[in-house]
């Protein structure tokens, strides 16, 4: 047993330094490589644990892909499993910066460093249109109109009303808990059980 949770551990810390290492673009590109690595590579975590991961990861405060290196490692190990995720997750970033801010007036200046970040903005909007798509299809299978509607009023209160996403998360939560408390006053679990 302890072999085996030593081996989550490794490869935990692993992944999330592999994928730290290589996200360009925020924390909603790493979402999308979270899935590829623990969904559909390792997997062991299924699609809609995933899709709930992010949830929690968005709604939380800090970077998204510290908190979702937070919930996946405490999915999978636990408190360890939480300790070495965020520092597979830190390690990259923190690295990377240490060595831009050296070197800071250098690269702010450089015209080809200005072109290649320029490039990097393409590719991680590719990338994010792919997380959000995923997203949605996970919501679409599930086939609940409610849930597509909410969807699509986000979107439009965010992109075109221009509504700050801190109060559309709040209300999407505050509506997810109202619908949560009227489906279990319809339907209460048999004898308690939790």
């Amino acid at each position: 047993m302890e072999k085996d949770q030593s081996h989550i551990l490794r490869r935990l810390f692993f992944s999330t330094l592999y994928l730290s290492a290589f996200t360009f673009g925020g924390g909603y590109v790493i979402i999308t490589l979270l899935k590829q690595k623990f969904v559909d590579e390792l997997h062991w975590i299924d699609e809609e644990e995933m899709l709930d991961m992010v949830a929690i990861a968005q709604s939380s405060p800090g970077p998204i892909a510290v908190n979702g290196a937070i919930v996946i490692g405490y999915k999978l190990a636990g408190v360890p499993g939480i300790l070495v995720s965020v520092l597979g997750a830190v390690i990259p970033p923190f690295v990377t910066l240490t060595v831009i801010s050296f070197f800071y007036s250098a690269f702010k200046t450089n015209y080809y460093i200005q072109h290649l970040l320029s490039g990097m903005t393409a590719g991680v909007s590719a990338v994010i249109i792919s997380v959000v798509w995923d997203m949605m299809n996970g919501v679409r299978r599930n086939k609940d109109a409610l849930l597509m509607a909410v969807m699509v009023i986000a979107f439009v209160a965010n992109y075109f009303l221009k509504i700050n996403a801190v109060y559309i998360i709040l209300a999407t939560a505050a509506f997810g808990a109202v619908r949560t408390y009227i489906n279990a006053k319809k339907h209460p679990r048999e004898g308690g059980a939790p």
